[in-house]
């Protein structure tokens, strides 16, 4: 098998490298899309292995390979508001050509959207306690199963849906790392509320706003970016191309059993790099030199970590563990050399949520969305950290953090001069939060630290191994460090209860 983590582990770095490299050197200029071409050629390299599906990597690479052909036929540029969505014109194609190609999951599909209209408590009462901001910071888009998420509320919809097991997995994958359209549970319904209308009006405007998105995914898609004012580019001449180029794909997948949930996840969460991660955004964010040490210092200590532990990964989910452990814990030993650490963070910016809430009341779904996804990171970092600090008491050395039986190599951090040498950026005599104040921006937009390339490679690897299996949405207690240090939210959670 070493073969295969050798495999995962330079595939997944040379996605990575291939997004810092060119933030790097792209920085304070701006975007063009020919600048996202090094990450598309080193996801062209991906390739199957024994044991691995090649239908699945095929997902995977032809996505990558039409979204950067579609969007450089379609424009040159994208603006910063419109690029974190190029990531959601994927699955509502993908939706569309399962439901034409397979007569049960259309049928199945319809049941579901039926429930919908049936389940106005439960709709009303998730509204309403995201609007009030009951559950406290919330990734409404999540990758999980966490209380106020869209997921969450789907999956309970779901086990009251009369319809196969295989069906209802695929669904729920759909709006989960699938990312079916824009929409997160709860917008409309506080623009109504805003707006003047009547909370049962506002919860019957949230249902049929949730219905639309699967009865017609593609025209939601582009409504959704109509009332958002996208201009970049024809998002229905994108949707129609990529359909069309990724038809063949899909019907192989389906021809080689592979799951639909992973059908309708692996194009999209892949995409994310051209146009997005590398962006006209992340280029105005990196200018700042200690935002681009963090990066860069982050990704050399994954990447140490990895290439040391090479010989000993027993599986192939040692490796996505080790790869977002090492940056956890990375992020949160930076956090720590201007004194401060995850619980002071996610206190603050739990209090933050509240103060937000009460002054935005018609917030984007999304504006926690990667707030949280920082918060979980640091807090994962700082459990191993704190652990590795009790066992090295008072003996000197460096710290070495252990992600299961794997040591974190954190001599990275020290390496990067900019990194180490605060009193460059700053009033040189009083340069004590430098590094916090770059950590706060990448808090915003983490997801080369999380880090977003490397874990939808990793899955890619790991669900060609198992292409049987939903990989989404994960069915695991992730510890949001908001339920875990302030919030009261576990017995809200549906992980257990996935379907």
């Amino acid at each position: 098998m070493s073969e295969l983590y050798e495999k995962m582990v330079e595939e997944a770095m040379a996605a990575q490298k291939a997004d810092v490299e060119t933030v790097k050197s792209k920085r304070g200029t701006e975007f063009r899309i020919t600048d996202t071409e090094p990450y598309m050629n080193v996801v062209k390299d991906m390739r199957a292995v024994d044991g691995q599906s090649q239908s699945v990597i095929d997902l995977h690479v032809d996505s990558v390979i039409a979204h950067y052909n579609i969007l450089n036929s379609l424009t040159t540029t994208i603006r910063p508001e419109d690029d974190p969505f190029v990531e959601h014109y994927q699955t509502p194609g993908i939706l569309e050509i399962l439901r034409q190609e397979d007569e049960k999951f259309e049928k199945s599909l319809e049941t579901f959207i039926d429930a919908i209209g049936k389940a106005e408590a439960l709709v009303g009462r998730e509204v309403v306690r995201r609007y009030g901001g009951f559950y406290g910071p919330t990734c409404v888009v999540d990758f999980a199963l966490m209380p106020g998420s869209t997921s969450n509320v789907v999956n309970r919809i779901l086990k009251n849906t009369n319809i196969p097991t295989q069906h209802q997995q695929a669904i729920l994958a759909a709006k989960s790392w699938g990312m079916n359209t824009s929409y997160g549970v709860g917008e409309v319904f506080a623009n109504e509320i805003e707006s003047g209308t009547t909370v049962s009006q506002a919860v019957e405007k949230e249902i049929q706003m949730i219905k639309h998105i699967y009865e017609s995914p593609v025209e939601a898609q582009a409504e959704l970016m109509d009332s958002l004012g996208h201009t970049s580019f024809d998002v229905r001449e994108y949707m129609s191309q990529y359909k069309n180029k990724m038809e063949k794909t899909i019907k192989n997948a389906m021809d080689d059993d592979v799951h639909y949930g992973n059908i309708l996840t692996v194009p999209a969460y892949c995409v994310g790099d051209i146009s997005h991660h590398i962006a006209q955004s992340t280029f105005n964010m990196c200018k700042d030199d200690v935002t681009m040490a963090i990066i860069e210092a982050t990704t050399n200590v994954m990447e140490s970590t990895l290439k040391n532990a090479l010989s000993e990964f027993k599986s192939e989910y040692d490796v996505l563990s080790l790869a977002t452990g090492s940056t956890a814990c990375a992020v949160e030993y930076i956090l720590e050399l201007d004194g401060f650490n995850a619980p002071m963070v996610v206190d603050l910016l739990t209090k933050r949520f509240h103060n937000f809430v009460q002054l935005n009341p018609t917030r984007g779904a999304a504006a926690e969305l990667h707030n949280c996804d920082f918060m979980d990171m640091i807090y994962r970092g700082w459990n191993h950290l704190d652990e590795a600090r009790r066992t090295r008491n008072g003996a000197s050395g460096p710290l070495m953090p252990k992600i299961g039986s794997f040591d974190v190599d954190l001599n990275p951090v020290h390496e990067n001069e900019v990194i180490m040498n605060p009193q460059r950026y700053t009033y040189p005599a009083c340069a004590i939060t430098v590094r916090f104040s770059s950590l706060m921006r990448l808090a915003d937009y983490p997801c080369l630290l999380t880090s977003e390339p490397v874990t939808a490679t990793l899955m890619t690897n790991i669900i060609a191994l198992h292409k049987e299996n939903a990989a989404s949405p994960a069915r695991t207690c992730k510890n949001c460090a908001a339920a875990s240090l302030v919030d009261f939210r576990h017995n809200h959670c549906q992980w257990k209860e996935a379907v």
